[in-house]
């Protein structure tokens, strides 16, 4: 059998039992597939649900304050795609009419959607022949061809689109796709693939040779940046403060403790002057991103009623109604430590 029919006839007897593999909506689609970026499907099954409960339609979603899309993303990180999806559902009404484009150039007008959210949507919704290239995807072929060609160059990027859409010709675009997806996500896996349960071995090219390991090939490896962020915890009569990240960046327009950021990490912080008597550090944690390593540490505070004035830009709150605001996963984690 072609690579195509086999992965296809995998798929139809082993695929998951997912939510969003029951409906042809493409606002759902498209959600799922927002939302499984950078995510475990066990991790984004709960966040799905949630967001389809609270925005069933994308005129729902474009109605709601962003402040209260970050907070239903909360914890999943990479805000930028809750804004973008945000941003997008607000097109799809004010240009589209309220319809979901129904071609991959229409869909990939939307604001945040590249090629591979393009290619998914249409081919699942819309039967649209073009082929899904993710880092599933490119495990599968690249092991299955033994294409040594660098994954992360623009070289890659169009060799393997090139090669996934000569291989998705004549098969049902929509399950070709979910096929390769899943199998990359449950058989052929980064660092233990089952090439026994493999429906492609006996023409798989890396297996033949032992090499599946070896692939796909990666040119650049990422230099993180480090940063230490310095958050101030003030306790303040039962209060504390707030303050909203502004400009671009990671965790932008969420809220945080007052923060001091600095490019090399603190022992000690005077605070006298601005009515603030220290307490402890309570907390230091290493937050890593994909793009920068994070130290942070929470320093306590309470106040001096004499001579503290707080920054207009802060918000005071009280700790049971922090919930209620977008925060970053590093803070959210610390309030918890707080309420045990």
């Amino acid at each position: 059998m072609s690579f195509g029919v086999s992965i296809i006839a995998w798929y139809d007897l082993n695929k998951r039992d997912l939510p969003w593999r029951k409906t042809k909506d493409p606002y759902k689609i498209w959600l799922s597939e927002v939302l499984l970026q950078q995510t475990r499907v066990d991790q984004g099954m709960s966040y799905y649900l949630r967001f389809i409960e609270s925005y069933p339609t994308v005129q729902d979603l474009a109605k709601a304050a962003e402040e209260d899309v970050l907070n239903l993303w909360q914890g999943l990180g990479y805000y930028s795609r809750a804004r973008n999806l945000h941003f997008a559902a607000k097109q799809i009404v004010n240009d589209f009419g309220g319809i979901f484009p129904k071609t991959y150039k229409g869909i990939l007008t939307l604001k945040g959607v590249g090629d591979y959210t393009a290619s998914a949507i249409a081919s699942i919704c819309f039967g649209e022949e073009v082929a899904v290239v993710d880092g599933n995807v490119y495990r599968v072929l690249s092991r299955f061809l033994m294409i040594d060609t660098p994954i992360d160059t623009s070289k890659g990027n169009k060799e393997f689109k090139s090669v996934a859409m000569e291989l998705i010709k004549g098969n049902d675009p929509n399950r070709f796709n979910q096929g390769v997806m899943e199998l990359g996500a449950t058989i052929c896996t980064p660092k233990k693939p089952n090439c026994f349960e493999c429906p492609i071995n006996e023409s798989c090219m890396s297996y033949a040779a032992q090499k599946m390991l070896a692939f796909p090939v990666k040119a650049k490896k990422l230099k993180q940046k480090v940063k230490y962020f310095n958050y101030l915890v003030i306790e303040y009569d039962g209060s504390t403060f707030l303050e909203q990240r502004v400009g671009k960046g990671i965790w932008e327009n969420m809220y945080q403790f007052p923060l001091l950021e600095t490019s090399k990490e603190l022992f000690a912080l005077d605070k006298e002057a601005e009515g603030l008597i220290f307490k402890k550090v309570s907390l230091t944690v290493k937050h890593i991103l994909s793009h920068q390593i994070i130290y942070v540490k929470f320093w306590e505070y309470e106040v001096n009623p004499d001579s503290f004035i707080p920054d207009k830009s802060w918000q005071r709150i009280t700790l049971d109604k922090i919930e209620t605001k977008p925060v970053p996963k590093v803070i959210e984690n610390y309030i918890r430590k707080l309420e045990k």
